[in-house]
């Protein structure tokens, strides 16, 4: 009889029960299963049951112990689940013996993400890059999560080459897909190959900012806010998959280019965090990075944990990280009905004083965000004398537009002499446009060199130490 249980992943509307194996290492939450029951709201999973276990360390055939997976089919049968889904990371063998003892299909974390990203993956680059996960993570499962092993050709010795063992369709299931990634990375690399160009062309010509954060933090919200708008906004795990750009204004002629990215989380599949590297690449080379945490949720020290280390690997460490302490309102609400303790905000705002609280939903601390972070884009501000050929009429224009004039001087024919408090940023602003000035008799680059030595980067933002997390 044909078993057709892992004939795909697709899990939507589908009756499931949800399983977390509590190890010695996972730290407390008040919740171990509110995150995965998040994950499979977004993948349209019907949540009809839970179970959890805590183990010393997983049972080696089905990581639940023995009279727990006992237990888990009796639910299965009870419930009439279609799907079991684990909050671990399993192995081929375990998801094969699993799904022998309780008759249904067994899904861990990591498929389930990648269920969710295969749905809403929206740009071309976004479906290469979840077809190209899917298929490394599937490769090395073929033999447990597949039973049509039999032989396509040989067997009887009838006609001139069907003699001989023959081949597996294991075999040829693993040939077609190392032929797929091949064909599915090249065309990726393309894709890759002009954004890349794209980045780069950005930040020479703009100031650029990243939003970045756990998924559902808000900065979807936290964009339309300051630019004109447009990402898609639910209160829901990866609403955003892909990378939006828009235009924010800062005052005083001044703009920054805000990019909303996809959003981080614990255990992402690391064939995910590979694939996704290049969507991230507008995080990696932004000036500033702003880290939206949503400071209400109860396991907000775990999230800033998981964006930080995701930033680090990812090579996101040359640029300030500034702390914005998003759903604030949220958190206030839950202090006054007794959810939250009293407390929290002031312990992250006295570990990181220059962490912006804000309400994206609101608009509450966006403006103080818009002036910290015009202070990024200028520098430290210089009062110095830029003399600039009159010729260069562009460079005059954007002296005149984005900085302090203090005082001008025509005295010397065929040049203008601004007298200007100016920052960084928009010296190198200036330099983009054009190199013909002098900055206090200086050529521009000599100039930054020397009035405007490269900054020290500030401390990245910090836990706050008594509310660091301890393991179970």
């Amino acid at each position: 009889m044909k078993d057709d249980r892992r004939e795909g992943i697709d899990i939507h509307e589908e009756g499931a029960i949800l399983v977390a194996v509590l190890l010695p290492d996972r730290p407390e939450e008040e919740d171990p299963l509110a995150e995965l029951a998040s994950l499979a709201d977004a993948a349209d999973v019907r949540v009809v049951g839970r179970l959890m276990q805590q183990r010393d360390r997983p049972r080696a055939r089905t990581y639940l112990g023995k009279g727990k997976v006992e237990e888990l089919g009796t639910m299965v049968k009870a419930l009439s689940a279609k799907v079991v889904i684990f909050d671990n990371d399993l192995s081929p063998m375990q998801i094969k013996s699993l799904e022998e003892d309780l008759k249904c299909k067994v899904l861990d974390r990591s498929e389930l993400i990648l269920d969710i990203f295969a749905n809403r993956a929206a740009t071309k680059e976004a479906r290469l890059q979840v077809e190209i996960a899917q298929l490394e993570y599937t490769a090395p499962r073929l033999r447990a999560m597949w039973s049509h092993l039999g032989q396509v050709t040989g067997g009887a010795p009838i006609g001139v080459g069907t003699r001989g063992p023959g081949e597996q369709q294991l075999e040829i299931d693993r040939r077609l897909v190392q032929s797929r990634l091949v064909q599915l990375r090249r065309n990726l690399a393309e894709v890759q190959s002009r954004r890349t160009r794209e980045v780069a062309t950005r930040r020479d010509e703009h100031f650029t900012v990243g939003l970045v954060g756990y998924t559902n933090a808000g900065k979807s919200t936290m964009f339309n806010r300051l630019t004109e708008g447009g990402a898609f906004e639910a209160d829901m795990l990866f609403a955003t998959l892909g990378t939006r750009i828009g235009a924010w204004n800062l005052g005083g002629g001044n703009t920054a280019l805000l990019s909303d990215t996809v959003g981080f989380i614990r255990d992402l599949p690391h064939h995910l965090v590979a694939s996704f590297r290049a969507t991230l690449e507008e995080t990696i080379s932004a000036h500033v990075l702003l880290i939206v945490l949503d400071v209400s949720d109860p396991n907000a020290v775990r999230q800033f944990e998981t964006v930080t280390e995701v930033l680090d690997d990812i090579g996101a460490t040359t640029q300030p990280r500034l702390l914005v302490l998003n759903k604030v309102d949220r958190l206030r609400a839950s202090v006054r009905e007794g959810r939250t303790p009293s407390g929290v905000l002031e312990a992250w705002q006295e570990t990181n004083p220059g962490a912006i609280v804000a309400s994206a939903r609101d608009g509450d601390g966006l403006d103080d965000l818009g002036s910290v972070v015009l202070g990024h884009l200028r520098g430290e501000m210089r009062e110095v004398t830029l003399t600039i050929p009159l010729r260069e009429s562009r460079l005059v224009d954007l002296v005149e537009k984005r900085t302090e004039v203090l005082d001008r001087d025509y005295g010397t024919p065929g040049e203008v002499a601004i007298r200007a408090r100016i920052g960084r940023r928009q010296v190198e602003t200036l330099l983009s446009a054009g190199s013909g000035f002098r900055i206090d008799g200086l050529v521009g680059h000599e100039a930054l060199a020397t009035i405007w030595p490269e900054p020290v980067l500030p401390t990245p933002p910090r836990i706050p130490p008594h509310l660091a997390l301890h393991p179970r």
